[in-house]
């Protein structure tokens, strides 16, 4: 028995080597890439809400609004560059899309997503999808903010 987990031991050790030698450096490339556009995204959402702020004085989240109407704009001229083939680098689509529009808003994935099933005719995951998104999505926001109340903080 103690020959036999050694020796998995051993095979699960030369199979976590060969992992990382083969798969991680094009792994830390890509989380690189898309971590570098999300970087981008996320400031440029910041400096997007504050530039609102300081011109609307109203009680609405006009900002987080244009930002994601913005960013479905943005994914979506994205998205007809790569139908029409002009878009073919995987590490391209990947730092504007799922980097700087991820930043940027998730909503534009969201969008875009539902978007493509309808085109696929796929109207009953559509409708499951937005209203799971909206039902759920409210629901678990609103459980996080009761939660708060559990806990003697």
């Amino acid at each position: 028995m103690i020959q036999f987990e050694y020796t998995y031991s051993r095979n699960l050790d030369a199979i976590v080597k060969q992992i990382i030698t083969n798969f991680a450096p094009e792994m830390i490339r890509i989380i690189l890439i898309v971590g570098s556009g999300g970087f981008i995204g996320t400031i440029a959402r910041y400096l997007a809400n504050e530039f609102i702020k300081k011109i609307s004085t109203a009680n609405f989240p006009l900002g987080t609004l244009l930002v994601n109407i913005t960013g479905c704009l943005i994914i979506g001229i994205i998205y007809g560059f790569i139908e029409k083939g002009k878009l073919l680098e995987p590490e391209l689509r990947l730092f504007l899309t799922t980097g700087i529009c991820g930043g940027f808003t998730t909503f534009s994935a969201f969008s875009v997503e539902n978007i493509i099933m309808i085109r696929n005719g796929e109207f009953f995951y559509v409708f499951g999808y937005l209203a799971l998104s909206i039902l759920l999505g409210f629901t678990a926001t609103y459980l996080g903010m009761v939660s708060v109340n559990w806990f003697k903080i």
